[in-house]
């Protein structure tokens, strides 16, 4: 070789003069870089293995994962990509609303009309408001009625506010076979409403109380029908949808096709049975079924 020569010795020098050592590599010992020879590339570090595990798991194969795991890159909620939520879901589904006006001198429709707002709202997405019709009368003449004073959690109904429902519920006793003349008033104050038709479209329903069987639990609803009609509203009866609640003829009850109803007596002193008021949570329930597949 060019550049080793042998040394008086017999030893290998470089040419310099300088014995080259020998170097003694045992098996598996990498050989010395050289000028010549590129060094190897450093060795990758040894994975650092737990002190709490033995040699006999490191052994073991790897666990296979359940059949319900989960991809790592599934379980990551940054993995998936953002998905808006529909309007209706992020506004909140709208609720179905329902004003219940009634007009109530002893409290018989006022005591119907709680019961029905109960029994509508059991429906779901549905919320109904109690609203009662001003009174006309003078607190002298009412005073000589033995007619108890107004609910104080009740408001007056305001004509201009009908439009924000989308479905009314109306109650009244008879007058000589027609509605009481305090919620007929209130019918002639909707002029404007009429003219705009604003409640044109509106599903609605009607009950009532009269003294005696025959006093007009047919005809006060009957004759109250034409009300809605002028305004376009839909009039929604119950039919005979109560059952044996209609049907039965062993006691007196109030009640028609035409919508619920209560006997008050002809002192008023009756109070509406069980049987009546089943019937009238049947019709809120049935109405407010109607009212939603409408309003939809």
């Amino acid at each position: 070789m060019g550049n080793v020569c042998g040394g008086a010795s017999g030893q290998a020098v470089d040419q310099h003069g300088k014995p080259l050592t020998k170097v003694t590599r045992t098996k598996g010992t990498p050989k010395a870089a050289t000028a010549d020879t590129p060094a190897a590339a450093p060795a990758a570090p040894a994975t650092q293995t737990p002190a709490a595990e033995t040699k006999t798991e490191a052994a073991k194969p790897p666990a296979a994962a359940p059949a319900d795991a989960v991809p790592p890159a599934a379980a990551s909620p940054a993995a998936a990509p953002a998905v808006a939520a529909p309007a209706d879901a992020a506004a909140g589904k709208k609720k179905l609303k329902v004003y219940i006006i009634f007009y109530s001198t002893y409290g018989h429709i006022e005591k119907l009309a709680r019961e029905y707002k109960t029994a509508l709202e059991s429906v779901g997405d549905v919320e109904a408001h109690l609203f009662r019709v001003a009174e006309t009368l003078p607190a002298e003449a009412l005073e000589k009625m033995h007619a108890p004073p107004k609910p104080d959690d009740i408001p007056v109904m305001e004509t201009g506010k009908l439009p924000d429902a989308d479905a009314f519920v109306f109650g009244f006793p008879t007058r000589f076979g027609m509605m009481a003349g305090q919620m007929k008033n209130f019918f002639d104050t909707t002029g404007q409403l009429w003219q705009a038709g604003a409640l044109h479209g509106k599903p609605a329903s009607m009950f009532t109380s009269t003294a005696t069987q025959g006093g007009g639990q047919e005809t006060t609803i009957m004759t109250a029908v034409t009300q809605l009609a002028h305004h376009g509203m839909i009039f929604v009866p119950t039919g005979y949808a109560a059952g044996a609640a209609m049907f039965g003829i062993q006691d007196a009850k109030g009640g028609s096709p035409w919508g619920a109803g209560t006997l008050a007596g002809p002192d008023g002193s009756r109070q509406p049975s069980e049987v009546e008021l089943e019937a009238l949570r049947v019709q809120a329930k049935h109405f407010g079924g109607i009212a939603k597949k409408l309003a939809a």
